[in-house]
């Protein structure tokens, strides 16, 4: 796990949870942008992603992300200032999944493209999923053009090693086992304000089952915005300094509610 400092005066910690497939350094563009806004980040990359092992096939356990994920809350509450969560696609329903066993201490929540119901499955094995060994590999195929418009993106997805959507179908079949389980739970999450970003264009995934799991929440603060024509990554797309300046806002406006000056 790694940590940029604010460039000024901190007011509160992001820790940060990517998607499955990709690594911290597609989310280059967004941390600086917090630490311009005077935000600490936290973010490292999920068991078997990134830099770790040189893995090109995904089969980690799914209990190793949720550790993953409660050792960076761990690392964003040290330094005594609020802390906010952000989690994108699978980091997303990760979060989702830990609020719903766990009491977080934590000032909000940020969700983008949650994954709870996947629209793009892998073509050639979706049919026959259940039958094929646990190791046997499949390839999600989910390639940078589905994810953003930004062709500014693409040249650098050309050139990531780190990047693969390759995993056995053992990992596949557990995915979709904790999705279900997240979207399926019999209960509320704590009562914390959560901000809920989807694309409304996304190719990945059912942005309505995001939607509806949210509105039973019963929370007493939340936000959803569906960003028309925007792709599943939304940090990545031409938009993002729009995407970014709407989350800031709900952070500004928790962080008010705490009694903090912003």
């Amino acid at each position: 796990m790694w940590k940029w400092e604010a460039e000024g005066h901190p007011k509160a910690v992001v820790a940060i949870i990517h998607n499955a497939y990709e690594h911290h350094s597609r989310y280059a563009w967004f941390i600086q942008k917090l630490r311009s806004s005077n935000f600490h980040v936290v973010m490292g990359d999920l068991p078997g992603h990134g830099v770790q092992d040189g893995r090109t096939i995904h089969n980690e356990k799914f209990d190793t992300y949720v550790n993953y994920v409660k050792k960076l809350l761990d690392v964003g509450i040290v330094d005594g200032l609020p802390l906010f969560v952000i989690g994108h696609g699978l980091g997303a329903t990760l979060m989702m999944r830990i609020l719903q066993t766990e009491d977080i201490v934590c000032a909000g929540v940020v969700l983008s493209s949650p994954w709870l119901a996947l629209e793009h499955q892998p073509a050639k094995f979706s049919t026959v999923l259940t039958k094929l060994s646990s190791s046997m590999k499949i390839n999600h195929n989910i390639e940078i053009e589905l994810l953003t418009r930004n062709t500014d993106i693409y040249l650098e997805a050309k050139n990531d090693k780190l990047y693969s959507s390759t995993v056995t179908a053992g990992w596949y079949r557990e995915l979709q086992q904790f999705m279900k389980a997240v979207q399926q739970y019999n209960g509320t999450i704590h009562d914390i304000p959560v901000l809920m970003h989807t694309a409304g264009d996304d190719k990945i995934i059912d942005s309505q089952t995001a939607k509806a799991w949210l509105l039973r929440q019963q929370l007493t603060e939340f936000q959803y915005k569906e960003w028309p024509r925007l792709f599943h990554d939304l940090h990545q797309e031409p938009e993002r300094e729009e995407v970014f300046l709407y989350t800031e806002a709900f952070m500004h406006t928790t962080l008010r509610s705490l009694g903090y000056v912003v």
